[in-house]
Formats: C-alpha cells, sequence, structure tokens
C-alpha cells in the first residue's frame, strides 16, 4: 500500500467517476468501496469513497458532499508516448467535460487533467532557449496537445 494517496472529494457521483478512471489504462482496477452505514445521515447504501489504482498510484475518491468543489489548482497528469494515447484519453475523459489548453481538460466530474506528451518537459527544458521557446509557442496555441506540431516546433 502506497504511504501517500492522493484524495479527491466529490459531490457524489464516485462510482461513475471509479469507472471512468479505471477504463483510461490498462493495469487501472478498483482496489475498494466503502458506503455509509445505514445510520449515517440518511445516506445510507451511497457510496462513501472509492479507492483505485491507476499507472501504479492510489487514488482515494471520497463522496464528501458540495462543500469543496473541484478546481484547476489539482490535476492529474497523464504523460502519452504516443498521440493515438492522447487522442483516446482526451476523448474519454473530454465527454461530458470541457476543454481549456495546452493539453488540460476537466472531466464530466469537474476533475482537471492534463493529457501531455512524455517528451514535451525534455523540449521545454532545453538548453536552447530558442528550441524552448519555439515549443512553448506552439503549446500555447493548442488546445489538445499534438505531437508533430510540438516536435516541428522543436526542430
Amino acid at each position: 500500500m502506497d504511504k501517500v494517496i492522493t484524495c479527491l472529494w466529490f459531490d457524489g457521483h464516485v462510482e461513475e467517476a471509479l469507472e471512468l478512471y479505471t477504463s483510461l489504462l490498462p493495469d487501472a482496477h478498483v482496489l475498494e468501496i466503502a458506503r455509509y452505514a445505514s445510520d449515517a445521515q440518511g445516506m445510507a447504501g451511497q457510496v462513501l469513497s472509492g479507492r483505485f489504482r491507476l499507472a501504479g498510484q492510489d487514488f482515494l475518491l471520497i463522496n464528501g458532499g458540495p462543500a469543496f468543489p473541484q478546481s484547476e489548482a489539482v490535476s492529474l497528469q497523464i504523460l502519452c508516448d504516443t498521440q493515438e494515447e492522447i487522442d483516446r484519453l482526451w476523448a474519454t475523459l473530454l465527454e461530458g467535460g470541457k476543454a481549456s489548453q495546452c493539453g488540460w481538460l476537466k472531466d464530466r466530474f469537474g476533475v482537471s487533467w492534463q493529457i501531455t506528451p512524455r517528451a514535451l518537459g525534455p523540449m521545454l527544458a532545453d538548453a536552447d532557449p530558442e528550441r524552448a521557446r519555439r515549443v512553448t509557442e506552439a503549446m500555447l496555441g493548442m488546445v489538445k496537445l499534438d505531437i508533430a506540431a510540438l516536435e516541428r516546433a522543436y526542430g
């Protein structure tokens, strides 16, 4: 079991989120689901929390109510090796959600995601400031990131 687990606060829909998030990558799966007891504030049988593993990392989703909505202050980033992976994850997470820019989107539950090419970090950190600038400018003009366009800007 991990020592540090990311916990996300939800206002319902934990089971739906678990289903979506465990569909993203081949090794993802639900670890446990806890339900409210019969005497818990009228929420008997509803999901209290769900823990799942995604890419070897554990996450906890808590059905805590409307007090703390999701925000872009916390996002989950998936590093992708191919454009096909970016396209698939983008389409899956964007269904019912909202696109932003630079590879960011909010899924239908309000959780922010960054669907990012693995090669982007090294490009942005290149020792040649002109190359890094070109990649940055290309990225800033994109909604969903395009690996080929970033590579052209880098080259």
